[in-house]
């Protein structure tokens, strides 16, 4: 590691010049040695080659699931083959394309060459490493069985992104759907209707309640436009900040394990990700009450993590897992059955593979029932919006009709 120094000499002339060492105090101590007094010693930053919107960009990406797997399963075959942490290191900061990435890399390969641990290395970085991955990092660092745990942190992200993936997949229809009905209804109410409504002025005709109620749409979008732009943009940032607060994400959660149709599906994968996640922290040997304290931060559901608070009080006064489980709100008949009858038998971490096995394929079936479900709906909506336009449009010209026989 290279340092920047500014000195003073025995003879009281400033120097200045450059120092390889394996730390800063190292650094101060041969400068001391050379007979040198240093006034400053600082890391010699070295010119990346980025520019500088590469070097914004890199500030304000992310880091994208299928890069982190990536970035892991590499790490791990080079571990296994016995390359030393820091040539790994090395050798990944020249693969990886994303910058973020590349340089979190090399600040990761400085660390260890200052001689911190891997986890230290690691948890330096909360916003691309997680709580569960770092506690994982440790448990297999600290047991010597680094590979074996890199091998269950790689089943589990690919596990994540591949539940993730599927709701998502299951969602963009309906979106779409959903996005595609707005502006039909929009563009029919500011574009089509008014057209219509000159020629039923100009013929005199008493209008129908779905035409009124059209043309009172379309004065209001027109007239106090500003003020539904308005009241998108407080209800948008406001919920924003109220679902930032430990409260507002404590009522979204709920409110999203309680829905009809979606309701399932998200109390399904997160049993399945509870399972897998505790499954893995049992078998890396990591204890309950610190699982419970991963698994309160990384289940990505407030309403849940709140159970995890009561678990762990009732783990301190001596009780086993599966008693306190049976009073939490969210938690399935089955995969409390399954907990206690792992704790009978010794094999804790077993059954809760077993219950994520089984729980992936729920999700599977709960995300095709949740997409059977939704096209109906969607279906009904579509009707009623070309339904009421129809009404609007053909009623007035039905009665036109009629003026123009007589």
């Amino acid at each position: 590691m290279e340092f920047v120094y500014r000195a003073i000499n025995e003879k009281g002339e400033v120097v200045k010049g450059i120092i390889t060492a394996e730390s800063l105090d190292k650094a101060e101590e041969i400068l001391f040695e050379r007979g040198l007094f240093p006034e400053e010693v600082k890391k010699q930053i070295h010119d990346t080659g980025y520019s500088y919107l590469d070097q914004l960009r890199a500030k304000f990406s992310s880091v994208k699931s299928p890069e982190l797997i990536m970035f892991t399963k590499q790490f791990r075959t080079m571990f296994r083959a016995g390359i030393s942490v820091v040539e790994i290191l090395s050798i990944l900061e020249k693969q990886v394309e994303n910058l973020k990435l590349k340089n979190v890399i090399k600040k990761m390969q400085e660390d260890i060459k200052e001689g911190k641990t891997l986890y230290q290395a690691f948890s330096s970085h909360p916003d691309i490493f997680s709580n569960l991955y770092c506690a994982m990092i440790r448990a297999g660092e600290t047991s010597g069985a680094l590979v074996e745990v890199m091998d269950r942190i790689c089943y589990l992200l690919e596990h994540e992104y591949k539940i993730k993936q599927d709701i998502k997949s299951a969602l963009q229809y309906p979106i779409i759907v959903s996005v595609a009905l707005t502006g039909a209804f929009f563009f029919l109410l500011t574009f089509v209707i008014p057209k219509f409504v000159r020629i039923f002025k100009s013929a005199k005709i008493s209008l129908p309640l779905p035409t009124k109620i059209a043309i009172a749409l379309y004065h209001f979008l027109i007239g106090y436009w500003y003020l539904c732009v308005l009241g998108v943009l407080i209800l948008v940032f406001g919920l924003g900040f109220y679902f930032r607060t430990e409260n507002g994400k404590l009522v979204r959660d709920t409110f999203l394990l309680k829905m009809p149709i979606l309701g399932p599906v998200f109390q399904k994968a997160a049993m399945s990700r509870f399972s897998s996640i505790f499954a893995i922290l049992q078998a890396s040997g990591i204890s309950v009450l610190n699982a419970l304290d991963i698994l309160s931060s990384t289940i990505g559901n407030a309403a849940i993590s709140k159970e995890f608070s009561n678990l762990k009080e009732k783990l301190r006064e001596g009780m086993g897992i599966s008693g306190p489980l049976r009073s939490a709100k969210f938690f399935t008949p089955m995969v409390i059955s399954m907990v206690a009858v792992g704790e009978e038998t010794g094999n804790l971490d077993e059954m809760l593979s077993e219950i994520s096995k089984h729980y992936d394929e729920e999700v599977e079936y709960a995300v095709a029932k949740m997409s059977a479900n939704l096209g109906p709906i969607l279906i009904v909506g579509l009707a009623a919006v070309v339904g009421f336009f129809a009404l609007a449009v053909f009623l007035p010209m039905w009665d036109l009709t009629k003026l123009a026989r007589m």
